[in-house]
């Protein structure tokens, strides 16, 4: 028998200990897109911007959680398609579904699903909306390591999802969920 009891919650987010676990729960949507689009000059698209849970600028893949715009159960392609020209700019012309699950399995119940980006055209600036302040970068393929090692030197935090990007733009390939 499965026991569960609410230690907290906030707008967005539920504090629960369930069966011995403290967890966190997102009380506005559980799928997260994490997109990897490359340019055709074969460069791959990052954001950057502050994050206060680590106060701390962070570079990382354009993501976002799919169904938090009050559009209910949102088709992740669609969550994924939202927030690229949201962040970057950029629509794409189709999507392929990559690799799917948790990302820190021991604390929250988020799925993170990673979507390629395919026939990629920049349509407007980006730069997130409302009070979100994002940087887009276009890094060669071939440059990032060391882009990425000058910006940690700088003091900005990588996301580790960057580096499964960058493999998943290298290879071509992905394990559908």
């Amino acid at each position: 028998m499965s026991e569960e009891r609410v230690l907290g919650e906030g707008r967005f987010l539920r504090l629960l200990k369930r069966n011995g676990w403290e967890l966190v729960e997102r009380t506005d949507a559980h799928d997260v897109v994490v997109i990897v689009a490359v340019t055709p000059a074969r460069e791959l698209l990052l954001v950057e911007q502050w994050r206060e849970p680590v106060r701390s600028r962070v570079v990382e893949l354009p993501a976002g959680l799919a169904g938090d715009e009050e559009v209910g159960r949102e088709v992740l392609e669609e969550a994924a398609s939202r927030e690229l020209l949201e962040e970057t700019g950029y629509r794409a012309g189709s999507w392929e579904r990559l690799a799917q699950g948790p990302p820190s399995a021991g604390l929250g119940s988020e799925i993170v699903t990673f979507l390629r980006a395919r026939a990629i055209r920049q349509v407007g600036e980006g730069g997130g909306v409302g009070a979100e302040e994002i940087e887009v970068h276009r890094v060669a393929l071939e440059e990032l390591p060391g882009w990425l090692e000058i910006r940690a030197a700088e003091g900005r935090l990588i996301d580790p999802k960057v580096w499964a990007g960058l493999w998943f733009a290298r290879s071509g390939t992905g394990s559908r969920p």
